[in-house]
């Protein structure tokens, strides 16, 4: 399944000059990282996940670049949207379509919402699909597509486009001023919240606290008493210190994310590893993909993410990565999307399930809890010398 592309007078697409632009970030941010990698990946408490005017949340691979958009710039608010979606705020329909300009409850027009002058638009990704039946090359839904069994599908052909759209965030435009009400009411639904917690020291995050309790997870997660953090592709398992040894629960999660993320590049997984050896190239890209999704995911939910320890060796090599290969960039970025879209979508489950106050091993409230992988709890052995243990991690 090949990407169609639209190429400019230059030859280069805008597809390109966005990952050019995203680049560029990343240098500068692990430069940073470089002179203080004690500091997070995103400064704590800023924002919550990146979504648009709707309330559409952006995919991983937007929703990084976004919020280093927004702390490099010192935006507020991590709500985007495109300049037609401004100029709409001006405007209602009629029953024939036509544009007809808003008025107050006195029948006077509103004031006009737009660009602030000399602002600049940030790219964003989005692909569509066009679906098209190989016998009679009629077009249907991709949605409707996607609602057809494995073999009806077999009869069509899909071609996906990835589109570049250009976005402003509300504090690039006079939203506040113009339409006071609808910029208290999205600061309100953007005002970031922490998991419940203990006291500051020790955060308490429910969710994955579950996961790990009942075997939630793609694979088990055993917290023990030692010194190392991995994830095994060998017996397809997590093992993290437990919390008491941990400085925070914040340094708990944030590294139990990490190998949360690596597990998720298991073979019938998304397929990501490549590394067979400690150091190497593709190990040093999984190391970044593990890093980068679990900031994502930490900061989604109001958690600060430090780099890891072992991670800072790796530095040097993901600027040179990023300097030298265009492709780098892309893929890496592509698999932290997949990676984090796995990880907050299964937390975001648990996490519904919890306030609604149901059972979290029945999967869809039919009472059966079969159908959930409960993971029995086995001694845990330590690793002997000459094992493999890929991912080893530590606090």
């Amino acid at each position: 399944m090949a990407f169609h592309k639209d190429y400019n007078s230059d030859g280069r697409t805008a597809e390109d000059r966005a990952l050019d632009r995203f680049a560029e970030m990343m240098v500068e941010k692990i430069s940073t990282m470089q002179k203080d990698w004690e500091k997070p990946w995103f400064t704590e408490g800023v924002m919550k996940w990146p979504k648009n005017l709707s309330g559409r949340e952006y995919n991983g691979l937007n929703a990084f670049m976004l919020m280093l958009h927004c702390e490099n710039n010192g935006y507020r608010l991590p709500v985007f949207c495109t300049f037609n979606r401004i100029a709409g705020l001006n405007y209602s329909k009629d029953k024939s379509g036509k544009p007809v300009p808003l008025v107050d409850d006195t029948g006077e027009k509103l004031p006009q919402v737009s660009i602030l002058k000399g602002e600049k638009s940030f790219p964003v990704f989005l692909t569509t699909f066009t679906v098209v039946d190989k016998e009679t090359k009629e077009k249907i839904k991709y949605d409707d597509y996607r609602k057809l069994s494995e073999n009806e599908q077999k009869k069509y052909s899909v071609y996906p486009k990835l589109n570049v759209f250009n976005v402003f965030n509300v504090d690039q435009t006079n939203l506040k001023e113009a339409r006071p009400e609808l910029y208290a009411q999205i600061e309100k639904e953007n005002e970031l919240k922490r998991p419940a917690s203990i006291d500051e020291a020790k955060i308490s995050f429910p969710a994955l606290d579950a996961m790990i309790e009942r075997g939630l997870w793609v694979c088990p997660i055993y917290p023990r008493h030692q010194d190392n953090a991995y994830y095994s592709i060998s017996k397809d398992e997590i093992v993290v210190p437990e919390k008491s040894q941990f400085v925070s629960g914040e340094s708990f999660y944030g590294t139990l994310l990490h190998e949360m993320t690596h597990s998720t590049g298991a073979k019938d997984r998304l397929d990501r590893f490549k590394a067979e050896t400690f150091g190497d190239k593709n190990y040093a890209r999984e190391e970044l993909v593990a890093e980068l999704g679990s900031a994502l995911i930490s900061s989604r939910y109001g958690i600060s993410k430090q780099i890891k320890d072992e991670s800072v060796a790796y530095l040097q090599s993901w600027l040179k990565e990023l300097k030298e290969s265009p492709d780098f960039i892309k893929s890496t970025l592509f698999d932290v999307k997949r990676a984090s879209s796995m990880i907050a979508q299964s937390i975001d489950g648990v996490q519904e399930r919890l306030n609604d106050q149901v059972d979290l091993m029945d999967a869809d409230n039919d009472g059966n809890t079969l159908e959930v992988a409960h993971v029995e709890r086995e001694p845990f052995e330590v690793a002997v010398a000459d094992e493999y243990v890929p991912f080893r991690r530590g606090r």
